[in-house]
């Protein structure tokens, strides 16, 4: 099997006058091939304007660089899965298909989604609730794929195992456009082995879902056992799952997939590789993964390199042979 180009970024900002302009610029500047970004502030829903964004300029520049694809991540306000508050689920169904919209006008076709949480009602009725949400944004959207991103199951998360997620994808109609985004740090803590056993939670994934569904990795470590659900993300640093996480997906197993490496870093001189407590910069997780910490396939897969970063996309056929979705 021919070697796909790695695909590598991280989550950049998108702020000041250049907007999407300087999204770009910034990943430019670690080396990166793609990028993930927010249409506005995760926390709300406050939006510029799709007009003000630099999206011409943005596009004219990743054209020039060979940046074909990057991912948008939709705001943490949206809960699909409300029942409770039917004021918030109303609220989040139709500030997802205006975050949808953007994606397309912004030239993604891959927007992430936290599923939702139940907040009390219990997660079958989260699920159905999750469903009934998705079915009428993807019913209103077009040319955009949702992924679904794999949660830790923190409070009443929805999303903590791959049923859980397998049972959304049975309930909606255009599942065909439904994906995964595979966060190593958020499995970790929900209890899956990624860090001793890899690919038999590959495995896993694979009998339940299809390694075909996953469109991202989000590359983060954690500072928590396994099963806490806690979600405690330490952006690329030693903890309970060893650093740089890169190690644990060094390949994509399907054709077309991308790798994620981490959250944004903070602090000020994040410049080394993982010593003790000290972060890892997005400049250095991105050199550090390109220049050999995919050099190990898995033994258990048919696998190439692919693609790490704080996010990636796809841009295979929809066609999933054995699979129903």
């Amino acid at each position: 099997m021919k070697d796909l180009p790695l695909i590598i970024g991280s989550h950049v900002s998108m702020s000041g006058k250049d907007m999407m302009e300087g999204s770009v610029r910034e990943a430019l500047s670690y080396g990166a091939n793609t990028f993930m970004l927010y249409t506005g502030a995760p926390q709300n829903t406050r939006r510029k304007p799709v007009s003000e964004l630099h999206i011409a300029q943005a596009q004219r520049l990743m054209e020039e660089n060979r940046i074909s694809s990057f991912v948008v991540h939709a705001p943490y306000l949206i809960n699909l899965a409300n029942t409770v508050k039917p004021e918030t689920y109303e609220a989040s169904v139709r500030f997802l298909i205006e975050e949808a919209r953007r994606t397309r006008l912004m030239g993604s076709s891959l927007l992430i989604l936290h599923p939702g949480s139940h907040v009390g009602a219990g997660a079958k009725e989260g699920i159905k609730s999750i469903v009934r949400g998705l079915n009428e944004v993807l019913s209103q959207s077009s040319d955009v794929c949702i992924a679904l991103e794999t949660m830790s199951g923190k409070g009443s998360e929805i999303g903590r195992s791959f049923e859980e997620l397998a049972a959304i994808y049975e309930g909606v109609s255009l599942n065909h456009r439904l994906r995964v985004c595979f966060d190593t740090c958020h499995t970790h803590d929900a209890g899956y082995d990624i860090a001793g056993n890899p690919d038999g939670v590959l495995a896993q994934f694979d009998r339940v879902l299809g390694l075909d569904q996953i469109a991202v990795f989000h590359i983060n470590d954690s500072k928590r056992p396994p099963r806490r659900y806690r979600g405690g993300k330490n952006r690329v640093r030693t903890a309970q799952l060893p650093g740089p996480s890169p190690r644990i997906f060094p390949y994509s197993p399907h054709p077309g997939n991308a790798l994620v490496s981490g959250s944004r870093p903070s602090g000020k001189d994040p410049a080394a590789l993982p010593e003790g407590n000290r972060l890892v910069s997005r400049r250095t997780a991105v050199r550090t993964v390109k220049t050999g910490l995919y050099s190990q396939s898995f033994q258990n897969f048919s696998t190439r390199p692919a693609t790490v970063a704080e996010v990636t996309t796809s841009n295979r056929s929809h066609s999933l042979g054995k699979r129903r979705w």
